[in-house]
């Protein structure tokens, strides 16, 4: 183990703009001070962003689960029902998903996130029909959705390459990819609670695929449910090769393992100060990413708001639905003029953001902060339909 005053000299490389190894990482995960390594990570997110440093983004977005009913059944999941599970499984038709995409631009959102299982009969034709229907409805509205695992289910199901169908979806109206069905790369955890699911390094062949058609995407890591430290350092020395080789990840977004209503109950989710450690050390470590998200969602939003300044430089959406990791029970809702709050009591700026992470609104001053009652309500936990709405949400839905 590096000793203390070479875990510092690491900090001091990393803050200035070096590049650190993966045993570097691990030990500064494992032994360093937590505030010299927020400390480090902040000095390189004010140096990366020098002449914004002082904002932090949020996005106003919807996730619109298309369907519950999936094949890969991940352990750790309590969204999914099997496929011959007919009192549990749901699908949304058309009509459902377009109304669903006008509450979402009447509500002020810029994004969509279409989610769901891996149904066994959604090919790449199911979704070339949905993307271009929202499109041609909604143009405004950005489709980043999906991830390498759904890319895997639904080429299979169709009976073509990958590439064909990631060129297929993106032409259909797909702009890019979430960092969805990473949960975590190395073999032995992934295995572990997703033994259905392709092996880590295809899910990164497969993001690699799509980068070099001109599909960018995020990255995620699903910490908590019995990996190892070092497991959690390789799953970022995995993304950052990727990206060194494409440059096709915008963000790194880790967020916690929730324990309810799964298979995987029992096993120790990730505290906050593990957490705090990950924003942080993903910071220094991936020099070749532009943002870190934090995830008030699964940690809270006093843990959000601690994210900002442990490298992180952005709060997410504010989701004017989530069922997935609700379902496990995270039980954190936030809405806009909160958010906006949280951000400003952390002593930044907060500013909605697009897709592509520009700056939309900046809230300069707090005398011309929104007032937009539409997106003021939290999130209700009352199920509409299958999915967790807004109050408004419900009203516009029973209209």
């Amino acid at each position: 183990m590096t000793e203390k005053a070479d875990l510092q000299s690491v900090l001091d490389r990393a803050a200035g703009g070096g590049r650190i190894t993966p045993e570097e990482a691990l030990d500064l995960y494992r032994s360093a001070p937590l505030h010299a390594l927020g400390a480090a990570a902040d000095a390189v997110r004010r140096r990366r962003y020098a002449g914004t440093e002082h904002i932090a983004t949020y996005i106003i977005e919807r996730n619109i689960n298309y369907t519950n009913v999936c094949v890969t059944a991940c352990k750790f999941c309590a969204f999914y029902a099997a496929p011959k599970d007919t009192k549990k499984g749901w699908t949304r038709d058309l009509d459902d998903i377009l109304r669903r995409c006008a509450e979402t631009v009447e509500l002020g959102g810029t994004q969509i996130m279409f989610q769901g299982g891996h149904h066994p009969d959604f090919g790449v034709e199911y979704y070339e029909k949905h993307f271009s229907a929202i499109k041609q409805a909604f143009p405004q509205l950005v489709i980043h959705s999906l991830g390498a695992s759904e890319v895997e289910h639904m080429a299979r199901i169709s009976g073509v390459p990958v590439e064909e169908a990631i060129q297929r979806i993106h032409a259909a109206g797909l702009d890019s990819f979430a960092g969805a069905g990473a949960e975590l790369l190395p073999a032995r955890p992934r295995k572990a609670i997703a033994p259905l699911k392709e092996s880590g390094e295809r899910w990164l062949e497969i993001m690699e695929i799509a980068h070099g058609l001109g599909v960018e995407s995020t990255s995620t890591m699903l910490m908590g449910t019995g990996e190892t430290n070092a497991e959690r350092i390789e799953h970022l020395r995995m993304i950052r090769d990727v990206q060194d080789r494409t440059g096709g990840f915008r963000a790194f977004i880790p967020y916690t393992y929730q324990p309810e209503n799964n298979h995987l109950k029992g096993r120790t989710q990730a505290s906050v100060f593990e957490y705090l450690r990950m924003i942080a050390v993903a910071r220094l470590f991936m020099d070749n990413i532009a943002h870190i998200q934090g995830s008030w969602l699964t940690v809270g939003k006093e843990a959000g708001q601690l994210s900002l300044h442990y490298g992180a430089d952005d709060l997410g959406s504010i989701m004017l639905e989530e069922n997935v990791v609700s379902s496990a029970g995270a039980k954190h809702r936030s809405n806009r003029m909160e958010i906006i709050d949280l951000i400003r009591k952390a002593g930044r700026v907060p500013a909605q953001r697009a897709t592509t992470y520009e700056h939309l609104l900046v809230h300069d001053d707090p005398a011309n902060d929104p007032v937009d009652e539409r997106v003021m309500s939290h999130i209700s936990s009352t199920a509409i339909e299958g999915g967790t709405a807004h109050p408004e949400l419900k009203l516009l839905a029973s209209n």
